[in-house]
């Protein structure tokens, strides 16, 4: 019951669950749009009404609280005023407190920035909620669920940056005393976050680690050493080191009116210009004083005419033999240049030379450090590398693929070789025109593996473009000339290419994530003498890891299977591996329905889609 001028009484029950009910059932924008501005007027400066207020609120069943917190949250200008309309509702509402301590920041993710700050700075006015302990309690938690390894591998990118964000919030709310009470608290907290996030596959992870680890060494270490990162400064981590700075109060004052705004900035003016003025006027420049006695005599003297002159330029070696020694033993840089520069030609156009030296060759190469600043070296190594394979496939197919396995090589060693076997395969694919072969080097200069976004956008275009490939269109247009045809070289050596890395995988090796990738594309440009074989050879190895923790790793095999599905003739598929495809099918159901990454979903949800029109090409035609 509250109490109204005049002696007389009311109550506002009625009020509240009609308020509850209308915002429970999706009139909240319209409901709220009208009432929170007129309640932000009237409790200005009349404590009867926000008391009024206060009690609107605090009078809607539990049922329907969560959806008028959130409705308040979100049309609020400010935390102040927010606080103005709530007051102390999540300390004697239990339902309340829970979805603003919890739910709105632990379990939802969806809402913007502005509703995040107007939700924290709620929570940090002074001597307000004291039973929450101000905003340390909810910091905690909040960098509980930041520095857990579970949470990190199976929560989407999406609710860990929303995490981030709400952790710098709330670093900007917290003053000197708090951090001092804390402080040991915060740096474990820290140094276990950071160490999740640096060993995620996922760059946007890893960054997101390194800013929020960043922002409270820089809060707990005001005086000493802080945490510094390198990374790649872009609109999100901009956006993200700006809530670490608590915007000030005159910012969510509404704007002034135009008139006013513009009478203060013409006021502003002047003094910008005479401040200006000031500081030109404080430097003046000192005139360079200069004697005759340091001028240079050589100035007076007529410089050569040296246009026509040509730089001389090393020759590179003729013959296969000089290439490796140039390149394992000579001290002549520019040799060493000019040979890197012209040894993809050199075995292009000397094919039995290069099979007698091949895996001589590709250890070379696939060991070659640059020595100079060389334009583009890594390119030309890759060339070279992909000239080598398709020159000798087995032998040299066989040399990468035990290579990659061993130990002693880093991940972008293990990257180089998926690399140039993907190139090798698609270059081996393309049937020779008019005796020439088409560099693969020139059209794919790398398979980008480690993109700094998301890696699937690669996968997606592919699959997209073999279903678009698979699609029949029938139009009319001009004829087209006969295309001449020729043997898939590939076809006589992609078991090489593709079991060795299938038998040899161990899901305890240090590996990791990046063969999947190199599997897939591999598959890819497999062909129909061995790709049955193949397809129940990856189907098996999909199903082994279907469960990983990692999401690359997961997108990986979705994409696998995709390629499977797109490559084998659909008869084969229901003959051979109608078990393994049953199975594999509802896998895919778990995944669209429970998998926490987007992309994984996607993919399932276009897994299934394939599946479903090859079981109607293969419907009998009613007659």
């Amino acid at each position: 019951v509250c109490f109204i001028p005049g002696g007389l009484d009311c109550s506002i029950s009625f009020v509240s669950h009609v308020l509850g009910k209308v915002c429970v059932h999706g009139r909240q924008k319209e409901i709220l749009g009208v009432l929170v501005p007129r309640l932000m007027d009237l409790t200005k400066s009349d404590c009867i009404w926000q008391r009024i207020c206060w009690r609107l609120v605090e009078c809607v069943p539990d049922r329907w609280m969560e959806a008028v917190v959130l409705g308040f949250v979100q049309r609020t200008p400010g935390a102040d005023v927010l606080s103005r309309l709530l007051g102390n509702l999540v300390v004697k509402n239990k339902k309340a407190q829970f979805v603003v301590t919890q739910k709105l920041l632990l379990l939802q993710y969806c809402h913007t920035t502005a509703v995040l700050q107007n939700l924290l700075g709620y929570l940090a006015l002074d001597g307000l909620r004291p039973s929450l302990g101000s905003l340390i309690q909810v910091l905690q938690e909040l960098l509980e669920t930041w520095g857990s390894s579970s949470a990190v591998k199976h929560s989407p990118p999406e609710q860990q940056q929303y995490i981030s964000k709400a952790i710098l919030i709330c670093l900007s709310h917290l003053k000197e005393p708090e951090i001092e009470s804390c402080r040991q608290e915060l740096l474990t907290s820290m140094m276990e976050g950071v160490k999740c996030h640096l060993d995620s596959s996922l760059p946007q992870i890893r960054r997101l680690g390194m800013i929020v680890a960043e922002s409270i060494s820089s809060k707990i270490n005001t005086d000493g050493p802080v945490l510094k990162f390198q990374y790649e400064e872009d609109d999100e981590t901009r956006e993200l080191k700006s809530l670490l700075v608590q915007t000030p109060p005159f910012c969510v004052v509404p704007s002034l009116p135009d008139d006013d705004r513009n009478e203060k900035a013409d006021a502003a003016l002047p003094l910008v210009l005479e401040s200006n003025k000031k500081s030109h006027t404080a430097a003046p420049v000192t005139p360079v004083e200069e004697s005759d006695a340091e001028l240079d005599s050589d100035d007076d003297l007529i410089p050569y005419d040296m246009s026509e002159d040509k730089e001389l330029k090393t020759k590179a070696p003729v013959y296969i033999r000089d290439c490796i020694e140039v390149l394992t033993g000579s001290e002549d840089m520019e040799k060493w240049e000019a040979t890197v520069k012209a040894l993809e030609s050199l075995v292009r156009k000397n094919p039995a030379a290069t099979r007698e030296v091949s895996v001589e060759l590709a250890k070379i190469l696939l060991h070659l450090e640059e020595k100079t600043c060389i334009e583009g070296f890594v390119e030309l190594r890759q060339r070279a590398q992909v000239a080598v394979l398709t020159t000798d496939p087995i032998p040299v197919a066989k040399y990468l693929t035990s290579q990659f396995y061993s130990l002693n090589y880093s991940l972008r060693q293990r990257m180089d070789i998926l690399d140039v076997l993907v190139l090798a395969a698609r270059e081996l694919s393309y049937p020779k025109s008019q005796g020439k072969t088409k560099h693969s080097g020139a059209q794919n200069p790398c398979i980008q593996l480690l993109p700094g976004s998301d890696s699937s956008k690669d996968w997606r275009t592919i699959v997209d473009e073999r279903i678009k490939s698979k699609t029949r269109r029938f139009a009319t247009g001009s004829s087209q000339g006969e295309l001449t045809s020729s043997p898939n070289e590939f076809s006589f050596v992609a078991g090489h290419f593709f079991f060795p890395l299938i038998q040899h995988f161990d899901s305890s090796s240090s590996v990791g994530w990046c063969e999947y990738q190199g599997i897939y594309f591999l598959y890819r440009n497999s062909v129909l003498q061995a790709v049955t074989a193949m397809g129940k050879a990856l189907l098996e190895f999909v199903w082994a890891l279907r469960f990983h923790t990692d999401s690359y790793v997961r997108q990986g095999l979705l994409s696998c299977i995709s390629s499977l599905l797109l490559s084998v003739p659909a008869q084969h598929l229901l003959e051979d591996m109608t078990e393994e495809l049953l199975e594999t099918q509802s896998w895919l159901g778990d995944v669209v329905e429970k998998d926490p990454d987007g992309d994984c979903r996607r993919l399932a949800l276009q897994n299934l889609l394939l599946m479903e029109n090859l079981k109607k090409k293969l419907e009998p035609v009613p007659s």
